[in-house]
């Protein structure tokens, strides 16, 4: 079957918000999180909300990807989804806000066919406090969901995101179906179908792949 899911990462793939996790790291828990709290929210924006909170990262030890990678939850049921999916046909990839270097040995472990994530510019070893390449913003998220489906032939009727913040509103537009993961509330006022259980398994019915 032709089927594209297209997830976002952070506190959907998985349990934890990444660049919370490095601001723990730098010493501005509190100060990030209020800023990514916001983004997520809508009520700011996102490209501006990720550079000012990447910005009091500067000098952070570039060690600090792997201890991240080694302190990611992934989310229940992400293993058995994937597997599902790919079982019947289907490509599963996930688009993030957050970074490559955390992202790119997860998703490999995982056995995702897509993704894609910003990258943090390092210097000598230690973070610059600024974001490497274009940045991935909401209607990035929805070009690689277009992008992934004409790539692979798979008609937009039979593609799905999954999401649960302000930035992942986009990509829930162009897709056929949209579910708001445990979501902020604009999210959850936007979306197709609603999911307030952490369990991405329970995504298979919704997609006849589980009773």
């Amino acid at each position: 079957m032709s089927l594209l899911v297209v997830l976002d990462v952070d506190s959907t793939l998985i349990e934890n918000e990444v660049i919370e996790m490095l601001g723990d790291y730098a010493g501005c828990h509190a100060e990030v999180a209020e800023v990514t709290e916001r983004a997520m929210r809508g009520e700011l924006d996102f490209a501006q909300s990720l550079r000012a909170r990447v910005a009091l990262l500067e000098g952070l030890p570039d060690d600090c990807f792997a201890r991240a990678r080694a302190e990611i939850t992934v989310t229940t049921g992400v293993p058995e989804m994937i597997a599902a999916i790919h079982a019947a046909g289907g490509m599963v990839g996930v688009v993030s806000g957050g970074f490559h270097e955390v992202l790119d040995p997860l998703a490999e472990s995982l056995g995702l066919d897509h993704w894609r994530a910003n990258r943090l510019g390092v210097r000598d070893g230690r973070l610059t406090g600024e974001v490497s390449g274009p940045i991935v913003d909401p209607q990035s998220k929805a070009d690689a969901l277009l992008e992934w489906a004409s790539a692979e032939g798979i008609p937009l009727s039979r593609t799905i995101a999954v999401g649960d913040g302000a930035n992942d509103l986009r990509m829930m537009e162009v897709a056929a179906l949209s579910v708001a993961f445990h979501a902020r509330p604009l999210v959850r006022e936007n979306a197709d179908l609603v999911m307030d259980d952490r369990d991405l398994s329970q995504l298979l019915p919704l997609l006849g792949l589980r009773g």
